[in-house]
Protein backbone atom coordinates (compact mmCIF):
# COMPACT_ATOMS: atom_id res chain seq x y z
CA UNK A 1 0.00 0.00 0.00
CA UNK A 2 1.42 3.45 -0.88
CA UNK A 3 2.34 5.73 2.00
CA UNK A 4 1.32 9.37 2.07
CA UNK A 5 3.98 11.66 3.50
CA UNK A 6 3.55 12.50 7.16
CA UNK A 7 1.91 15.88 7.67
CA UNK A 8 4.27 18.76 8.37
CA UNK A 9 1.77 21.21 9.87
CA UNK A 10 1.08 20.25 13.49
CA UNK A 11 -2.44 19.57 14.68
CA UNK A 12 -4.08 18.30 17.85
CA UNK A 13 -5.65 14.82 17.67
CA UNK A 14 -8.20 13.73 20.27
CA UNK A 15 -10.28 10.62 20.84
CA UNK A 16 -13.71 10.28 22.49
CA UNK A 17 -14.84 8.36 25.57
CA UNK A 18 -18.46 7.21 25.23
CA UNK A 19 -19.85 8.39 28.57
CA UNK A 20 -23.39 8.89 27.23
CA UNK A 21 -24.44 5.32 26.33
CA UNK A 22 -23.17 5.82 22.78
CA UNK A 23 -21.05 2.80 21.96
CA UNK A 24 -22.09 0.04 19.59
CA UNK A 25 -20.84 -2.74 17.41
CA UNK A 26 -24.06 -2.38 15.39
CA UNK A 27 -25.65 1.08 15.60
CA UNK A 28 -28.96 0.98 17.44
CA UNK A 29 -28.37 -2.46 18.98
CA UNK A 30 -27.38 -2.00 22.65
CA UNK A 31 -24.85 -4.40 24.11
CA UNK A 32 -24.21 -4.70 27.86
CA UNK A 33 -20.43 -4.86 27.38
CA UNK A 34 -20.48 -1.48 25.59
CA UNK A 35 -22.80 0.39 27.93
CA UNK A 36 -21.32 3.41 29.66
CA UNK A 37 -19.68 2.22 32.85
CA UNK A 38 -16.67 3.33 34.84
CA UNK A 39 -14.67 0.33 33.64
CA UNK A 40 -15.58 0.60 29.94
CA UNK A 41 -15.13 4.37 29.61
CA UNK A 42 -11.93 4.28 31.68
CA UNK A 43 -10.52 1.65 29.34
CA UNK A 44 -11.29 3.83 26.30
CA UNK A 45 -9.37 6.71 27.92
CA UNK A 46 -6.41 4.50 28.85
CA UNK A 47 -6.37 3.05 25.33
CA UNK A 48 -6.28 6.54 23.85
CA UNK A 49 -3.36 7.49 26.07
CA UNK A 50 -1.47 4.31 25.16
CA UNK A 51 -2.22 4.96 21.49
CA UNK A 52 -0.59 8.39 21.67
CA UNK A 53 -3.60 10.71 21.33
CA UNK A 54 -3.18 14.26 22.59
CA UNK A 55 -6.55 14.60 24.25
CA UNK A 56 -9.74 12.76 25.20
CA UNK A 57 -13.21 14.31 24.94
CA UNK A 58 -15.48 13.48 27.87
CA UNK A 59 -19.02 14.30 26.66
CA UNK A 60 -21.98 15.38 28.78
CA UNK A 61 -25.57 14.13 28.92
CA UNK A 62 -28.27 14.59 31.53
CA UNK A 63 -30.19 11.34 31.26
CA UNK A 64 -27.59 9.21 29.46
CA UNK A 65 -24.65 7.39 30.94
CA UNK A 66 -22.16 8.79 33.46
CA UNK A 67 -21.62 12.17 35.06
CA UNK A 68 -18.79 13.89 33.21
CA UNK A 69 -17.14 15.78 36.05
CA UNK A 70 -17.21 12.85 38.46
CA UNK A 71 -15.68 10.64 35.78
CA UNK A 72 -13.00 13.24 35.00
CA UNK A 73 -12.02 13.42 38.66
CA UNK A 74 -11.81 9.64 38.85
CA UNK A 75 -9.77 9.10 35.71
CA UNK A 76 -7.39 12.05 36.08
CA UNK A 77 -5.02 10.35 38.60
CA UNK A 78 -4.65 7.37 36.23
CA UNK A 79 -3.23 9.48 33.40
CA UNK A 80 0.24 10.82 32.71
CA UNK A 81 0.22 12.56 29.34
CA UNK A 82 -3.18 12.80 27.68
CA UNK A 83 -5.21 15.98 28.20
CA UNK A 84 -8.88 16.03 29.20
CA UNK A 85 -11.46 17.91 27.13
CA UNK A 86 -14.27 17.91 29.65
CA UNK A 87 -17.74 18.94 28.53
CA UNK A 88 -19.83 21.27 30.68
CA UNK A 89 -23.30 22.65 30.10
CA UNK A 90 -23.79 26.36 30.74
CA UNK A 91 -26.05 27.06 33.73
CA UNK A 92 -25.96 23.47 35.02
CA UNK A 93 -24.01 24.80 38.00
CA UNK A 94 -23.78 28.25 39.54
CA UNK A 95 -20.75 29.84 37.77
CA UNK A 96 -18.50 30.27 40.85
CA UNK A 97 -19.14 26.64 41.80
CA UNK A 98 -18.36 25.50 38.25
CA UNK A 99 -15.16 27.56 38.25
CA UNK A 100 -13.98 26.00 41.52
CA UNK A 101 -14.74 22.51 40.20
CA UNK A 102 -12.77 23.16 37.01
CA UNK A 103 -9.88 24.78 38.86
CA UNK A 104 -9.66 21.73 41.11
CA UNK A 105 -9.50 19.39 38.11
CA UNK A 106 -6.96 21.61 36.41
CA UNK A 107 -4.75 21.47 39.48
CA UNK A 108 -5.14 17.69 39.70
CA UNK A 109 -4.00 17.28 36.08
CA UNK A 110 -1.25 19.92 36.34
CA UNK A 111 -2.79 21.98 33.56
CA UNK A 112 -3.92 19.13 31.31
CA UNK A 113 -7.59 20.17 31.45
CA UNK A 114 -9.55 22.12 28.84
CA UNK A 115 -13.31 22.41 28.49
CA UNK A 116 -15.93 21.86 25.81
CA UNK A 117 -18.66 24.37 26.61
CA UNK A 118 -22.19 23.40 25.59
CA UNK A 119 -25.09 25.82 25.38
CA UNK A 120 -28.24 23.78 25.80
CA UNK A 121 -31.54 23.72 27.60
CA UNK A 122 -31.61 22.26 31.07
CA UNK A 123 -33.98 19.38 31.87
CA UNK A 124 -37.54 20.68 31.99
CA UNK A 125 -36.53 24.00 30.45
CA UNK A 126 -37.05 25.42 26.98
CA UNK A 127 -35.25 28.68 26.33
CA UNK A 128 -35.17 30.32 22.92
CA UNK A 129 -31.85 30.20 21.12
CA UNK A 130 -30.95 33.90 21.38
CA UNK A 131 -31.40 34.28 25.17
CA UNK A 132 -29.83 30.86 25.76
CA UNK A 133 -26.67 31.96 23.99
CA UNK A 134 -26.70 35.31 25.81
CA UNK A 135 -26.76 33.33 29.06
CA UNK A 136 -23.89 31.17 27.80
CA UNK A 137 -21.85 34.25 26.93
CA UNK A 138 -22.27 35.68 30.43
CA UNK A 139 -21.37 32.29 31.89
CA UNK A 140 -18.21 32.02 29.80
CA UNK A 141 -17.01 35.50 30.73
CA UNK A 142 -17.50 34.76 34.44
CA UNK A 143 -15.73 31.39 34.20
CA UNK A 144 -12.75 32.82 32.34
CA UNK A 145 -12.30 35.65 34.83
CA UNK A 146 -12.47 33.37 37.87
CA UNK A 147 -10.18 30.74 36.32
CA UNK A 148 -7.71 33.52 35.51
CA UNK A 149 -7.78 34.49 39.19
CA UNK A 150 -9.64 37.74 38.63
CA UNK A 151 -12.41 39.40 40.59
CA UNK A 152 -15.89 39.43 39.04
CA UNK A 153 -18.41 42.22 39.31
CA UNK A 154 -21.26 41.93 36.85
CA UNK A 155 -24.91 42.89 36.60
CA UNK A 156 -25.97 40.93 33.58
CA UNK A 157 -29.26 39.71 32.25
CA UNK A 158 -28.81 36.31 33.91
CA UNK A 159 -26.07 36.69 36.53
CA UNK A 160 -25.50 39.42 39.10
CA UNK A 161 -22.26 38.74 40.98
CA UNK A 162 -19.61 40.50 43.03
CA UNK A 163 -16.77 38.09 43.86
CA UNK A 164 -13.23 38.71 45.08
CA UNK A 165 -10.35 37.05 43.23
CA UNK A 166 -10.52 33.32 44.05
CA UNK A 167 -7.68 31.53 45.80
CA UNK A 168 -8.09 28.51 43.52
CA UNK A 169 -7.63 29.24 39.83
CA UNK A 170 -6.51 27.51 36.66
CA UNK A 171 -3.10 25.83 36.72
CA UNK A 172 -0.41 28.49 36.44
CA UNK A 173 -3.05 31.19 36.94
CA UNK A 174 -4.42 30.67 33.44
CA UNK A 175 -7.91 29.55 32.41
CA UNK A 176 -8.23 26.34 30.37
CA UNK A 177 -9.01 26.61 26.68
CA UNK A 178 -12.69 27.04 25.86
CA UNK A 179 -13.85 24.80 22.99
CA UNK A 180 -17.29 25.84 21.74
CA UNK A 181 -19.50 24.92 18.80
CA UNK A 182 -22.79 25.90 17.21
CA UNK A 183 -23.98 26.83 13.75
CA UNK A 184 -26.75 29.37 14.39
CA UNK A 185 -26.05 33.08 14.19
CA UNK A 186 -26.36 33.40 17.98
CA UNK A 187 -23.95 30.50 18.52
CA UNK A 188 -21.41 31.95 16.10
CA UNK A 189 -21.49 35.33 17.81
CA UNK A 190 -20.99 33.72 21.22
CA UNK A 191 -18.04 31.71 19.94
CA UNK A 192 -16.51 34.77 18.26
CA UNK A 193 -16.78 36.78 21.48
CA UNK A 194 -15.65 34.22 24.06
CA UNK A 195 -14.30 30.90 22.71
CA UNK A 196 -10.70 29.87 22.08
CA UNK A 197 -11.41 26.96 19.72
CA UNK A 198 -14.46 26.90 17.45
CA UNK A 199 -15.43 23.25 17.17
CA UNK A 200 -17.33 22.16 14.04
CA UNK A 201 -19.30 19.04 13.17
CA UNK A 202 -18.77 17.22 9.83
CA UNK A 203 -19.55 19.06 6.63
CA UNK A 204 -18.34 19.29 3.05
CA UNK A 205 -14.98 20.94 2.49
CA UNK A 206 -16.46 24.00 0.79
CA UNK A 207 -18.97 24.52 3.61
CA UNK A 208 -16.27 24.13 6.27
CA UNK A 209 -14.14 26.74 4.49
CA UNK A 210 -17.13 29.08 4.32
CA UNK A 211 -17.79 28.79 8.06
CA UNK A 212 -14.11 29.30 8.90
CA UNK A 213 -14.03 32.51 6.87
CA UNK A 214 -17.21 33.75 8.54
CA UNK A 215 -15.93 32.97 12.04
CA UNK A 216 -12.60 34.67 11.43
CA UNK A 217 -14.42 37.82 10.36
CA UNK A 218 -16.74 37.71 13.37
CA UNK A 219 -13.87 37.21 15.82
CA UNK A 220 -11.93 40.08 14.24
CA UNK A 221 -14.85 42.40 14.96
CA UNK A 222 -14.29 41.62 18.66
CA UNK A 223 -10.55 42.15 18.31
CA UNK A 224 -9.99 38.42 18.79
CA UNK A 225 -8.79 35.40 16.83
CA UNK A 226 -10.02 31.81 16.92
CA UNK A 227 -8.51 28.40 16.41
CA UNK A 228 -10.61 25.76 14.70
CA UNK A 229 -11.44 22.16 15.53
CA UNK A 230 -13.30 19.44 13.65
CA UNK A 231 -15.37 16.72 15.32
CA UNK A 232 -15.87 13.63 13.12
CA UNK A 233 -16.05 9.84 13.27
CA UNK A 234 -13.51 7.66 11.46
CA UNK A 235 -13.58 4.20 9.92
CA UNK A 236 -10.11 3.22 8.74
CA UNK A 237 -9.10 -0.18 7.35
CA UNK A 238 -6.17 -1.44 5.29
CA UNK A 239 -8.15 -1.01 2.07
CA UNK A 240 -10.98 1.29 1.01
CA UNK A 241 -13.15 -1.74 0.24
CA UNK A 242 -12.72 -3.06 3.76
CA UNK A 243 -13.52 0.35 5.22
CA UNK A 244 -16.74 0.64 3.21
CA UNK A 245 -17.73 -2.88 4.24
CA UNK A 246 -17.15 -1.93 7.88
CA UNK A 247 -19.32 1.18 7.46
CA UNK A 248 -22.16 -0.81 5.93
CA UNK A 249 -21.87 -3.47 8.64
CA UNK A 250 -22.18 -0.81 11.34
CA UNK A 251 -25.70 0.15 10.19
CA UNK A 252 -26.75 -3.30 8.95
CA UNK A 253 -29.07 -3.95 11.91
CA UNK A 254 -30.40 -0.42 12.33
CA UNK A 255 -34.14 0.04 12.01
CA UNK A 256 -35.49 3.44 10.99
CA UNK A 257 -37.68 3.90 14.05
CA UNK A 258 -34.77 3.07 16.35
CA UNK A 259 -32.56 5.64 14.65
CA UNK A 260 -35.27 8.29 14.98
CA UNK A 261 -35.64 7.52 18.68
CA UNK A 262 -31.89 7.80 19.30
CA UNK A 263 -31.61 11.10 17.43
CA UNK A 264 -34.60 12.67 19.15
CA UNK A 265 -33.69 11.79 22.74
CA UNK A 266 -31.08 14.56 22.93
CA UNK A 267 -31.97 17.95 24.41
CA UNK A 268 -30.38 19.67 21.38
CA UNK A 269 -32.09 17.55 18.72
CA UNK A 270 -33.49 20.59 16.84
CA UNK A 271 -30.50 22.96 16.83
CA UNK A 272 -29.11 24.46 13.62
CA UNK A 273 -26.10 22.15 13.77
CA UNK A 274 -28.22 19.02 14.13
CA UNK A 275 -30.50 20.14 11.32
CA UNK A 276 -27.46 20.66 9.09
CA UNK A 277 -26.37 17.06 9.76
CA UNK A 278 -29.80 15.99 8.51
CA UNK A 279 -29.35 18.05 5.36
CA UNK A 280 -26.06 16.27 4.68
CA UNK A 281 -27.77 12.87 4.89
CA UNK A 282 -30.48 14.01 2.52
CA UNK A 283 -27.99 15.26 -0.06
CA UNK A 284 -25.75 12.16 0.07
CA UNK A 285 -25.58 9.56 -2.68
CA UNK A 286 -27.25 6.16 -2.47
CA UNK A 287 -24.36 4.79 -0.43
CA UNK A 288 -24.54 7.68 2.05
CA UNK A 289 -21.48 9.63 0.85
CA UNK A 290 -21.89 13.39 0.58
CA UNK A 291 -18.39 13.85 -0.88
CA UNK A 292 -15.31 11.66 -1.26
CA UNK A 293 -14.79 9.56 1.90
CA UNK A 294 -17.35 11.50 3.99
CA UNK A 295 -20.10 9.03 4.91
CA UNK A 296 -23.32 10.22 6.58
CA UNK A 297 -24.69 6.83 7.64
CA UNK A 298 -23.74 7.31 11.29
CA UNK A 299 -26.15 10.23 11.48
CA UNK A 300 -29.05 7.83 10.98
CA UNK A 301 -28.67 6.91 14.66
CA UNK A 302 -26.97 9.89 16.24
CA UNK A 303 -27.99 13.42 17.15
CA UNK A 304 -25.13 15.79 16.49
CA UNK A 305 -21.90 14.68 14.86
CA UNK A 306 -23.33 12.46 12.13
CA UNK A 307 -20.68 11.60 9.56
CA UNK A 308 -17.48 9.59 9.31
CA UNK A 309 -14.30 9.74 7.28
CA UNK A 310 -14.15 6.31 5.64
CA UNK A 311 -11.19 4.88 3.76
CA UNK A 312 -7.75 3.33 3.82
CA UNK A 313 -4.96 5.01 5.85
CA UNK A 314 -3.79 7.15 2.92
CA UNK A 315 -7.33 8.34 2.18
CA UNK A 316 -8.13 9.15 5.81
CA UNK A 317 -4.85 11.00 6.20
CA UNK A 318 -5.42 12.95 2.99
CA UNK A 319 -8.91 13.94 4.13
CA UNK A 320 -7.58 15.24 7.44
CA UNK A 321 -4.87 17.15 5.55
CA UNK A 322 -7.54 18.73 3.37
CA UNK A 323 -9.31 20.02 6.49
CA UNK A 324 -5.99 21.31 7.83
CA UNK A 325 -5.47 23.27 4.64
CA UNK A 326 -8.69 25.22 5.23
CA UNK A 327 -7.91 26.03 8.85
CA UNK A 328 -8.48 23.04 11.12
CA UNK A 329 -5.91 22.83 13.92
CA UNK A 330 -7.59 20.20 16.09
CA UNK A 331 -9.47 16.97 15.39
CA UNK A 332 -11.81 15.22 17.82
CA UNK A 333 -12.30 11.71 16.47
CA UNK A 334 -14.38 8.69 17.43
CA UNK A 335 -15.57 5.40 15.99
CA UNK A 336 -17.55 2.27 16.75
CA UNK A 337 -16.80 0.36 18.88
CA UNK A 338 -14.71 3.11 20.43
CA UNK A 339 -11.89 0.98 21.81
CA UNK A 340 -11.41 -1.02 18.61
CA UNK A 341 -11.54 1.98 16.27
CA UNK A 342 -9.23 3.95 18.56
CA UNK A 343 -6.62 1.22 18.19
CA UNK A 344 -7.02 1.06 14.41
CA UNK A 345 -6.56 4.80 13.98
CA UNK A 346 -3.63 4.82 16.41
CA UNK A 347 -1.88 2.12 14.38
CA UNK A 348 -2.70 3.19 10.84
CA UNK A 349 -2.92 7.00 10.82
CA UNK A 350 -1.83 8.71 14.03
CA UNK A 351 1.92 8.01 13.62
CA UNK A 352 1.80 9.78 10.25
CA UNK A 353 0.35 12.98 11.68
CA UNK A 354 2.54 15.70 13.14
CA UNK A 355 0.44 16.23 16.24
CA UNK A 356 0.59 17.90 19.64
CA UNK A 357 -1.96 19.42 22.02
CA UNK A 358 -2.99 23.02 21.52
CA UNK A 359 -1.44 25.27 24.14
CA UNK A 360 -3.48 27.65 26.25
CA UNK A 361 -0.54 30.03 25.95
CA UNK A 362 -0.36 29.86 22.15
Amino acid sequence: MPQTTTTSTPCEVSWFSALCDDDYEFLGVPEPRLRSSWQHCRDIVLGAETGGFDRILLPSGYTLGLDTMAFAGGVAPLLRNIRLLTAIRCAELWPPQQARQLATLDQMTEGRLDINIISSDLPGETLESAPRYRRSLEYMHILRALLNGQAVETKGEFYQLAIDPPRLQGHGGKAPLFYFGGLSDAARETAAAAADVYLMWPDTLDKVAEVVADMRARAARYGRSLRFGYRVHVIVRETETEARIAANRLVSKLEGATGDQIRNRSLDAQTAGVLRQGELRQSADLDGYVEDHLWTGIGRARSGCGAAIVGDPDQVLAKLQAYQEIGMEAFVLSGYPHQAECDLFARHVLPRLNHAPLSRHG
